[in-house]
């Protein structure tokens, strides 16, 4: 038996009784399709390219390769950013300027022009959108990403396909195969019930989570908008069907797989269709194919949600699931903090996520395609006076600029006047100041803003985990107001962040004494001194400390006689850290400066990283 076999063989025998048994289990012993699964799984293992096998193979002896210190990641729209897919090719020297090996692409399948949020009504999961080319350019920069050592994710849809998915075409036409991959009813007695538990996620742009369709006299499931249909994955069709693409898209050479909505993929009647137990055999079937196939290839869950239900994604150590997890309550806390300039919710966050297992892998992001959704620990805010309904219209008041004295330029999305809830938009430069400072040509005001934008990066860089920068951050990219003029965008405030790439401010960057000068350089030796200091390992020893200033955060890191303590201003005066860190001098890795980390002077939205080797 020639080696591939045996390779694939030994794949295979060690996850199939744990694979077969979730499989029966999930789908009443429908021994034919699971069949017809593992059949399908040889055929992309065989068809699977010499190079991404040898990474395979680099990558099995090496599983924790992704929990180094040396990754970087840089989200980014492929149309904004370059205009299409050989654009990025042609810019990866930039990408690697600026010290990023871990490139996500946002949506970029086909998917219908106008009713696609944002990418995420997946027309055909196997084509590109024709203005950013084609599926051989997606492979050609998957291997030429792969020789320059730079890792690719893309989303993967997998809750819902667009209404003009070829399977949503043929139950439209009246296929009952097709219809039983969503969710359809004659009338609106079951959907009734649904909605008695279902919470709606967009209740004011798209209320309820079904769609009545008169061309079919049916209503069928929406739980995002009604041009997204539900897949039904009861159906081990929708399953089967569902992991082909993904593994189309790991056999291009897409090495992180960012599952999109993954809390959602399984309904049952009577709960409110959110983190069931099924969801999870579902994905740790998907991780058994891809140990199977492709082990060099990781999961990243997208599960925005309270750490609470986010850490159950990762599975546990005899049976993972996702490699790897955003950690969103931690970015809704930062621009909490930054509005407040109140570390304690901050630093409770901190201490919830440091004390999780060190296996477990975070993504962490200041800004992201995404809004800032205020989904704060209400509870414990309440103890400083801070209620729900009017503390989510301050921070929005706040970060919009309507508060008095406010520095953030955002806007708003989903605004709800009868609950009053909102979620915000807006780059990182234009929230913490920049875009205001630049706008009235305070040169003072720039400087602080500026410092902060820097700061914020700082505190992003000593968490574990992995940092991702959002395209354009790098340089201090503002709000980009043009979509108000697109008639595809303008009801969508999120494309306010998501404008095109600024190369004439990037050529800046080069330029001594230019924001964008100091921003890309600054960040740009953070990322180089995270990536040489072994005390940034995600296998560090992390807490935060008492400053006696709720204006100041401060962290701790301890690796092998390696002491890091960092610190960071989010007040607008400068402040003393009142810290006693009893064990001599030690340098601040930034600026070179030796200090005692006593009674350590901060300027205003300033940072230490103050660094001692034992």
């Amino acid at each position: 038996m020639e080696k591939k076999t045996k390779e694939f063989e030994q794949r295979f025998a060690r996850h199939y009784d744990e694979l077969k048994w979730l499989y029966c289990e999930l789908y009443q012993n429908r021994m034919d399709a699971f069949e017809e699964l593992c059949s399908q799984l040889w055929d992309w293992y065989k068809n699977r390219k010499a190079d991404l096998k040898k990474l395979d193979r680099k990558r099995e002896k090496n599983p924790g390769w992704y929990k180094k210190n040396d990754l970087v990641g840089m989200m980014m729209y492929v149309d904004a950013f370059a205009g299409n897919l050989k654009g990025v090719e042609e810019k990866l020297d930039y990408i690697k300027s600026c010290n990023v090996n871990y490139l996500h692409l946002m949506p970029l399948l086909e998917s219908p022009k106008g009713r696609n949020d944002g990418g995420y009504a997946v027309a055909d999961f196997r084509k590109v959108q024709p203005e950013l080319g084609t599926m051989d350019d997606l492979e050609e920069l998957a291997d030429k990403c792969r020789k320059e050592e730079i890792s690719i994710c893309l989303d993967f849809v997998m809750n819902h396909t667009s209404e003009d998915h070829e399977w949503a075409r043929r139950a439209r036409q009246g296929d009952p195969e097709y219809q039983r991959r969503y969710y359809f009813y004659d009338n609106y007695d079951l959907p009734a019930q649904f909605e008695k538990t279902v919470p709606q996620v967009f209740p004011t742009t798209a209320p309820g989570n079904f769609t009545w369709l008169p061309d079919m006299n049916k209503f069928v499931m929406t739980t995002f908008y009604p041009y997204q249909w539900d897949l039904n994955y009861w159906n081990p069709i929708v399953f089967n069907e569902m992991v082909y693409n993904m593994l189309n898209l790991t056999n291009k050479g897409i090495d992180i797989i960012r599952i999109d909505a993954v809390p959602y993929i399984w309904k049952v009647l009577g709960t409110n269709c959110r983190n069931l137990p099924e969801v999870h055999n579902i994905v740790r079937m998907m991780r058994m194919i891809c140990e199977i196939v492709c082990p060099a290839v990781i999961l990243l869950g997208e599960v925005v949600m309270e750490p609470s239900k986010v850490v159950p994604y990762f599975g546990t150590v005899e049976k993972p699931e996702c490699h790897m997890l955003y950690n969103v309550t931690t970015m809704a806390s930062t621009w909490h903090t930054v509005a407040t300039g109140d570390v304690r919710l901050l630093r409770r966050q901190m201490d919830i996520v440091s004390k999780l297992p060190k296996e477990y892998v975070f993504l962490n992001y200041l800004r992201c395609h995404d809004d800032i959704g205020w989904g704060l620990d209400y509870a414990y805010l309440k103890q400083f006076g801070c209620l729900e309904v009017p503390h989510k219209k301050f921070l929005n008041d706040f970060l919009t600029g309507q508060h008095p004295g406010a520095f953030g330029r955002g806007e708003l999305y989903n605004s709800d006047p009868t609950s009053g809830d909102a979620r915000l938009c807006g780059t990182t430069a234009s929230l913490c100041g920049i875009e205001k400072a630049s706008w009235e040509q305070d040169e003072g005001a720039l400087e602080q803003a500026v410092r902060f934008d820097i700061m914020l990066h700082g505190y992003m860089f000593v968490q574990s985990g992995i940092p991702v920068l959002y395209s354009g951050d790098e340089i201090g990219q503002l709000n980009d107001y043009s979509y108000h003029e697109d008639p595809d965008k303008c009801q969508d405030s999120r494309y306010i962040h998501r404008g095109r790439f600024q190369w004439d401010r990037a050529e800046e960057r080069k330029e001594k004494g230019t924001l964008q000068n100091q921003i890309f350089e600054t960040l740009g030796m953070m990322e180089e001194l995270r990536a040489r200091y072994a005390v940034f390992e995600g296998s560090a020893d992390v807490w935060t400390l008492d400053t006696w200033d709720d204006s100041i955060l401060g962290v701790g890191r301890w690796l092998n006689g390696e002491k890091l303590i960092a610190l960071f201003n989010f007040s607008g005066q400068d402040k003393v850290a009142w810290i006693n860190e009893d064990d001599g001098q030690y340098t601040d890795l930034l600026t070179g400066a030796v200090m005692e980390a006593r009674a350590v002077q901060i300027p205003a939205y300033g940072i230490w990283w103050l660094y001692k080797k034992f």
